[in-house]
Formats: structure tokens, sequence, C-alpha cells
């Protein structure tokens, strides 16, 4: 799935104010970068290697989602459900940083 994929389903959904329902989608290794998904159902959604800087995941689903690899720089985690989600190759800093906490 590609990014314009995945941004028509987002679009879709919230014009029908829905949550946008991109569970199991195999987007591996797309380019996110600045993608508002926030809200959004990704459980079980394939996002290794994936570019998602800047992108606003706020209360995202990622149960078990595999992460594996994904650039997450300047990613807004707040609220995100990362219960099982495989976040090995991303950077300790980087994933504090987008989940709200501040270390400075």
């Amino acid at each position: 799935m590609t990014k314009t994929d995945a941004l028509e389903i987002v679009k879709a959904a919230r014009e029908k104010n829905e949550r946008p329902d991109l569970h199991n989608a195999n987007l591996s290794g797309a380019d996110l970068s600045d993608a508002d998904l926030s809200d959004a159902d990704l459980r079980g959604a394939n996002l290794t290697g994936a570019d998602l800087p800047d992108a606003n995941l706020t209360g995202a689903d990622l149960r078990g989602a595999n992460l594996r690899d994904a650039d997450l720089y300047g990613a807004d985690l707040a609220r995100a459900n990362l219960r099982g989600a495989d976040l090995r190759g991303i950077d300790a800093e980087t994933i504090l940083r987008a989940i709200g906490v501040r270390r400075d």
C-alpha cells in the first residue's frame, strides 16, 4: 500500500466521521512523513522500515504493529497504544520523545 492509498482511506473515513481503518495494512517501507494518522486503527500493520518523520500518530492503535527500523524522528505518538508493537531498531530516545517523554 502506498502513502496515497493510506491517506485516501484516512480521508474517506474522516469524511464519514469514522476511525481510519488500516489494520493489517502492509505499509512496509512507505513514505508517510508528515502524514496525519491520528486515531487510526493500525493494529497488526506492517510498518517495517516506514518513513514516519513528523507524522501525527496521536491516539493511534498500533497494537501488534511491526515498526521495526521505522523512522519515527519527530513523530507524535502521544496516547498511542503500542502494546505488543515491534519497536526493534528504533532509537530509545526517539521513542521516548514520540510518546511525549522529555528528558531535557
